[in-house]
C-alpha cells in the first residue's frame, strides 16, 4: 500500500463467499424437499422409497451447509451419512415408532421400520451431497 492510499473497504460478511454458499444451501435445500414431495405425488413403490431415503440425506447436507458454510464436501457428505444411518439404526428401537405415532413431523423425520437397504440409498444421497458441495467449492 502506498503513503496517502486507503485500504479498500471489506467485503461485508452477507455479501461474502460464506452467505453465498448459505443461499445456495438454502436453495438447494428447498429444492430438495419440492423433489421429494415431487416423486411422492408421482411414484410409489421401492422407487420412492429410494429415492426418498437419498433426498433425505441431501436434505440433511444441504441444511449442514447452511449452518457449516465453509464445510468442506467430505464433512458434510459424512455429516449427512451418519445423522441418517443413525435415525435408520434407532428405528432397531422402538422409540421413533412411539414418536411416530404421535408427530407427523417425527415420522418424517424419524421413520418407523428399520429396513437395511436404506443404508445403501442414503450413502447415494451423501455421494450425491459430496459431488455438489465438490462442484460449489469449486466456485468459491
Amino acid at each position: 500500500m502506498t503513503p496517502g492510499r486507503t485500504a479498500p473497504p471489506a467485503t461485508p460478511a452477507w455479501r461474502g463467499p460464506a452467505a453465498r454458499t448459505r443461499v445456495a444451501a438454502a436453495v438447494a435445500a428447498a429444492l430438495t424437499v419440492a423433489a421429494g414431495l415431487g416423486v411422492r405425488a408421482l411414484a410409489d413403490g421401492e422407487p420412492a422409497k429410494a429415492a426418498g431415503d437419498a433426498l433425505y440425506t441431501v436434505l440433511v447436507g444441504a441444511l449442514t451447509v447452511l449452518a457449516a458454510p465453509r464445510a468442506r464436501a467430505a464433512t458434510a457428505a459424512g455429516l449427512a451419512l451418519a445423522f441418517s444411518w443413525t435415525v435408520e439404526f434407532l428405528q432397531l428401537t422402538d422409540v421413533p415408532a412411539d414418536l411416530s405415532r404421535r408427530s407427523t413431523a417425527a415420522r418424517l423425520i424419524l421413520g418407523s421400520n428399520f429396513n437395511p437397504p436404506d443404508l445403501l440409498w442414503y450413502a447415494v444421497g451423501a455421494a450425491a451431497v459430496w459431488a455438489a458441495r465438490s462442484a460449489w467449492r469449486g466456485r468459491e
